[in-house]
């Protein structure tokens, strides 16, 4: 008697259910019938089909134990063909699956695999199915393995993309999740397509592991641009004040990106936006920023009162100085081979209220040369806030690029803009 078993026989009736993890979509259903490549000529051994038949049976009544001996029997049959090796094998995946035998079905699944009797597509689907067994064994190592064999074969594919990088977070593997992550993120943006909140949310979380302040940033910044919940700008804000490499000369730049994202602030913050403005030699911004602290009603109240208002006065004083003698520090300024005294005097400008002119002397001043030309682009941006011209301010402080706290307090003041909130 022969025994010949078609792709819709007893393989079509054995499926592969796979349970996927908490927040992954499933991989889907993998039916043995379509994983094997049949040959007409192929036909299995009596006592190999009279085995995966009982093999069969007590898989459908959940019998595992019963099913697994089934296919034991069938593997001891002497003289196994190459067509009952392959059969018994997809038999074993089948009832290891069902039964949770993460290691005997991932065991089977790479014989099968090896084998030129399957087909590509169905091998893809072997991956898929090896990696979230592997996910939902905890198994994070070997799920990883799984999906990067697949992704490389099969090219990209979301959900597959996300289970990589749940895997390799699970496994603290925190460098290869900022690895993995970085060009699916690119390839998102460059897509016109939203980076996934979950994949953003590991690499802020690995980047903060692994002390990567510059990653870090950039993750929170993603996620406030299209997320735009509160707690992600809370993220950014403090990710930013903490950071312990932000020089002196930007903290001014900190607290303004601060106060433009409603952050709030104390009356010894404004006093010391005032004193590092004075110091600076931004006279006008720091009376500026006096009028906004009396305004907020966070000056000008208390024990500090007189020290506040006797700091309002230096600070309007010198403002009014700076004022009567900028055009003589004009002529100064240009006469000068760099552009860092130029630059100044033009941002003292467009604070001052002479904006087209200012403006054009920054310019002037940056193509001139300037000490910090990205400290000076991002100061730059800002005069144009000030000035009313947020389109041009963002377009400048797009060109602040790499990475640094600069290029963050950049990207901040963008992400203020792209919400519709251009606070000087």
């Amino acid at each position: 008697m022969v025994f010949r078993f078609a792709r819709c026989g007893l393989l079509a009736r054995a499926a592969l259910v796979l349970a996927a993890p908490a927040g992954v979509v499933s991989a889907g259903v993998v039916t043995l019938a379509s994983v094997p490549s049949l040959q007409a000529a192929d036909t299995l051994t009596p006592a190999v089909a009279t085995a995966l038949r009982d093999a069969q049976t007590a898989l459908a009544s959940h019998a595992y134990d019963r099913a697994r001996q089934a296919v034991d029997q069938a593997a001891a049959v002497s003289g196994l063909s190459a067509y009952d090796d392959y059969v018994i094998t997809q038999m074993r995946a089948a009832v290891a699956t069902q039964a949770g035998d993460t290691a005997t079905a991932i065991a089977a699944y790479e014989k099968l695999m090896a084998s030129s009797r399957t087909p590509v597509s169905a091998r893809n689907q072997m991956l898929m199915s090896e990696a979230t067994m592997a996910y939902t064994a905890k198994n994070y190592a070997a799920a990883s393995s799984a999906i990067s064999r697949y992704l490389k074969v099969a090219g990209p594919n979301p959900q597959m993309q996300l289970l990589l990088v749940q895997s390799l977070y699970l496994q603290r593997d925190y460098t290869g999740v900022l690895r993995v992550v970085a060009p699916m993120v690119a390839a998102d943006v460059a897509a016109g397509h939203k980076p996934g909140e979950s994949i953003l949310q590991m690499q802020a979380a690995s980047a903060v592991a692994l002390k990567d302040a510059d990653t870090a940033s950039q993750a929170y910044a993603m996620l406030a641009r299209y997320y735009g919940k509160k707690e992600y700008w809370a993220l950014l804000l403090h990710e930013l004040v903490t950071r312990t490499a932000i020089p002196d000369t930007l903290q001014l730049d900190v607290y303004r990106i601060r106060m433009a994202a409603g952050d709030s602030l104390q009356a010894r913050d404004y006093m010391d936006m005032v004193e590092i403005a004075l110091q600076q030699h931004l006279p006008q911004l720091a009376s500026d920023l006096m009028a906004q602290g009396y305004a907020a009603g966070v000056l000008g109240t208390g024990a500090e009162a007189p020290r506040q208002a006797r700091l309002r006065a230096m600070a309007e004083k010198a403002a009014a100085e700076r004022k009567a003698a900028s055009a003589a520090d004009e002529q100064a300024a240009l006469a000068q081979s760099g552009g860092d005294a130029l630059f100044l005097v033009g941002y003292n400008a467009v604070l001052s209220g002479q904006a087209e002119h200012g403006l054009a002397l920054m310019r002037q001043a940056i193509t001139k040369g300037v000490s910090d030309p990205a400290v000076a682009t991002l100061h730059l941006g800002l005069a144009q806030l000030q000035a009313n011209q947020p389109k041009e301010a963002a377009a400048t402080f797009e060109h602040i690029t790499g990475k640094g706290p600069v290029r963050d307090i950049a990207q901040l003041w963008l992400l203020r803009l792209a919400q519709g909130q251009s606070a000087h």
